[in-house]
């Protein structure tokens, strides 16, 4: 399809008042979406009026985390967020490896699994640092904990100028909790339910004057609703952070997941003895300045992880005589300065090094000499610059460019544009044009069977346009967008001389329709909803043709109650591979129910029911998904 010709048809479909994103985010629970004027710092780097942002910005403030009563933050993001899936496999708890589930993907990019490990393509950041296994490249699901989040920056469509590889879909940010009030604050939660699953989280803030902290721990487990998949997980996080003056600060984190996970296997292909034992860890330290005309950071983040995994066998078959173990860091440092040269300007230039890399063994049980899978360290350099420029009240045209620079692979030149139109104060029309791109990972490149030195980067356009209106003082907002991405250079299996190979040969074609809308009734009640529709011209794996989500809050005295109803259908759990297979679509409808009743200002009952309508359904292909669960438990607040 002519890009060009596209891009001015949706032009023209939309003219005075078209179209779309809401870059707000609808949040049951007493939560609106965010006003027209909220700050967002996910499309910039700094602080910014999300109205002259030209990019899909949706917001996930603490309040709707805390309600959700979840420990993890992707179920929530998957309901709450168009064009954003996440897939699942069990009541808690996604682990790595053959058969893992927390494959993300936002409008089809991101999310196919190949091999049973996540693609990359969706970035997920800690504060706007990078995480990802710096062997194979992917996000590890099970360490983004609601425990450690404030609220939840989701950027829709390339984020590759600010960001690099691997945002080429979008960027998932999550904002790390501060205390705000001077005062020592200490919560604690405490969940039972059904399987035998057990959440718990114990907090702690204090802010005093300059100073402030958050210490967080965790311990969740789950026996899980098909035997032989228990998953048990121990979190920890602590930052602290000081104002040196009125323009500096510092703060300085650590966070610490480890979890173990039990695979059963497909229906179809059971498994033994299929078990993960995973420790990821992250620490970062930051030192930021911002003056009335100059803001900027200058941050360094470290990354690392520890993998034990025995694959397991199949019944009638002798057990594995080794374990597969590796061992992955990414270290990172990052600059940017903005500064506002004249009346309506701002100009952000920034720097990012990345190293990167693992080793990977297969270690025998019996103590001889390992087996080397990979020994790697590679490195990725960048510099950006972003120009925005404001005209008036009503217009800002931005425009932003990368030179990246890898040690294999090569250099990369990555650009976006895009204006924002203000046609009132509580309306805006947006409209981008921007570049993303994936450079291949270790694995891809060094590891297994199928690997290719040789491989290029991934690339794609994300061609957008963009609407969205707040009515009745605030009380009603909606939005709309429509997209049009076009990707070439998809790293795929291919048999090459009769054996597989990594090979650039995919395409991707997706164009979509992305809607939000929310209503406050009254002071007590209110009304959500999203929908995002997803075309693919090549299906993908865990990218759902529709996805709507609809739901209803109360919050009046010490009671609040929220429900919502989730539609999916035409969600690929099987898609042909080099045009054999065969292709498998799920349709599926899950109401799920949250409340909760303050005894006391220090006490707290809640309870969660999900999929009450037990429906039978599967996200990842050959593993049932639980019929209705509940979990009821306290919180104290103190």
């Amino acid at each position: 399809m002519n890009k060009t010709v596209l891009f001015a048809a949706l032009l023209a479909a939309f003219p005075a008042r078209a179209s779309l994103p809401a870059a707000s985010q609808t949040a049951a629970g007493g939560e609106l979406p965010h006003p027209i004027d909220s700050v967002v710092v996910t499309g910039a780097r700094y602080s910014t009026d999300i109205r002259h942002l030209p990019m899909s910005v949706s917001t996930l403030g603490r309040e709707r985390i805390e309600r959700s009563h979840e420990q993890s933050l992707l179920p929530v993001l998957t309901e709450q967020i168009p064009g954003f899936f996440a897939t699942s496999r069990g009541i808690m708890g996604y682990s790595v490896s053959t058969g893992a589930a927390g494959q993300m993907s936002l409008r089809g990019i991101g999310g196919a699994p190949q091999d049973g490990l996540p693609t990359t393509g969706l970035m997920v950041l800690i504060d706007g640092h990078p995480q990802y296994m710096g062997l194979m490249g992917h996000p590890i699901a099970d360490a983004y904990q609601s425990m450690l989040t404030e609220r939840v920056e989701v950027l829709r469509g390339p984020a590759s100028v600010l960001y690099g590889s691997n945002a080429m879909g979008g960027v998932i940010n999550i904002v790390t909790r501060k205390p705000k009030e001077d005062g020592v604050r200490t919560g604690l939660h405490a969940g039972y339910g059904s399987y035998n699953t057990l959440q718990t989280e114990a907090t702690n803030q204090v802010k005093l004057k300059r100073f402030s902290s958050v210490v967080t721990a965790s311990y969740n487990r789950t026996d899980g609703h098909r035997p032989r998949m228990g998953f048990e997980q121990y979190g920890g996080y602590a930052k602290a952070g000081y104002e040196l003056s009125s323009a500096w600060s510092i703060e300085a984190d650590v966070n610490l997941t480890h979890f173990n996970a039990s695979n059963p296997g497909s229906i179809s292909a059971p498994v033994i003895d299929n078990d993960s034992h995973i420790t990821r860890g992250m620490t970062s330290a930051a030192l930021r300045n911002e003056y009335d005309r100059t803001s900027g950071a200058l941050s360094f983040f470290y990354n690392w992880g520890k993998h034990r995994i025995d694959d397991g066998y199949s019944p009638g078959q002798q057990p594995l005589d080794y374990r597969f173990h590796s061992r992955d860091d990414m270290l990172g440092l990052s600059w940017y300065q903005s500064a506002r040269l004249f009346e309506g300007n701002r100009l952000t230039a920034g720097f990012d090094w990345f190293r990167f890399g693992g080793r990977a063994w297969n270690q025998p049980l019996d103590g001889s000499q390992r087996s080397m899978l990979a020994d790697k360290t590679l490195h990725e350099v960048a510099a950006y610059v972003d120009f925005r420029q404001t005209i008036g009240r009503w217009l800002t045209l931005d425009a932003g460019v990368r030179i990246d620079h890898h040690s294999h692979v090569g250099t990369e030149w990555v650009p976006q544009a895009g204006i924002s139109i203000l046609p009132t104060d509580n309306a805006e029309l947006k409209l981008s044009a921007s570049k993303g791109f994936r450079y291949p990972t270790i694995r891809e490149m060094y590891m297994f069977p199928p690997q290719n030195p040789d491989l290029k980067p991934e690339r794609l356009w994300n061609y957008e346009i963009a609407w969205s209106q707040r009515l009745l003082d605030g009380r009603i907002s909606y939005g709309i967008n429509l997209f049009y991405i076009d990707g070439e250079n998809l790293i795929m299996r291919v048999p090459v001389d009769g054996r597989p190979k990594n090979i650039n040969t995919g395409r991707v074609e997706n164009a979509g329709v992305e809607a939000q809308a929310a209503w406050r009734i009254s002071p007590a009640w209110s009304l959500d909803a999203n929908y995002s529709y997803l075309h693919m011209a090549y299906p993908v794996l865990a990218s759902p043709e529709h996805k709507l989500y609809a739901g209803a809050a109360f919050a009046k005295g010490r009671w609040n109650v929220s429900t919502g109803v989730q539609y999916v259908e035409g969600l690929y759990t099987q898609v042909k591979i080099n045009g054999s297979g065969t292709e498998r679509q799920e349709n599926f409808v899950l109401w799920n129910l949250r409340g909760s009743f303050r005894v006391c200002k220090a006490v707290e009952l809640f309870v969660r029911g999900e999929n009450l309508l037990a429906q039978r359904y599967e996200i990842n292909a050959g593993y049932p998904m639980p019929k209705a669960t509940v979990l009821g438990g306290i919180d104290l607040h103190f």
